[in-house]
């Protein structure tokens, strides 16, 4: 049976189970796109509307864009977190304490971002009797909070390595 696993791994060149997630993700499509019809995807009348348009906008916006900024920033950090350190904080390191909170405001930004910039405020408006302006200042504090409780757990950890290194030291 190991063999048998060797020798799969080595002609396709991952696990059986990659395969079948595979399989799977594109049976899912499939069956998607059977379910909702491939005309849905597309509007005529207003071309930017589109679901496809936007898909691929985003996968473009993504892969071509972002992807090599946030890649970047992240080698940065990794570059700048090897730096010589005291012994406690290279026990705890700073960098996911960075990433996490960065990688929630940025995916609060995405979410948020047509009430943030006030798109569709008129409609928005209609629907709810409120207007927008609030958005940007509640990203803007929630961004803060998550830097805040990231810092403080950051410094809990810190706080109880130091206590740890210096009982047994």
């Amino acid at each position: 049976m190991r063999h048998a696993l060797d020798r799969f791994r080595a002609v396709y060149g991952s696990s059986p189970l990659h395969l079948l997630t595979l399989i799977v993700g594109f049976a899912l499509v499939g069956y998607v796109l059977v379910t909702i019809k491939p005309s849905t995807l597309w509007n005529p009348h207003n071309w930017w509307h589109s679901i496809l348009v936007w898909f691929a906008a985003a996968i473009i916006a993504h892969d071509l864009v972002l992807f090599p900024i946030y890649a970047a920033i992240d080698r940065i950090l990794v570059a700048g977190s090897r730096l010589r350190r005291p012994r406690v904080e290279a026990s705890v390191p700073v960098l996911n304490y960075v990433r996490i909170p960065a990688m929630g405001a940025a995916l609060t930004l995405l979410v948020f971002l047509p009430g943030i910039i006030e798109q569709g405020a008129p409609v928005y408006a209609a629907a709810t009797g409120q207007t927008q302006e609030p958005f940007l200042g509640r990203w803007l504090l929630l961004t803060a909070a998550m830097f805040a409780v990231s810092a403080v757990v950051y410094g809990i950890r810190l706080a109880a390595a130091r206590r740890v290194r210096s009982a047994s030291g």
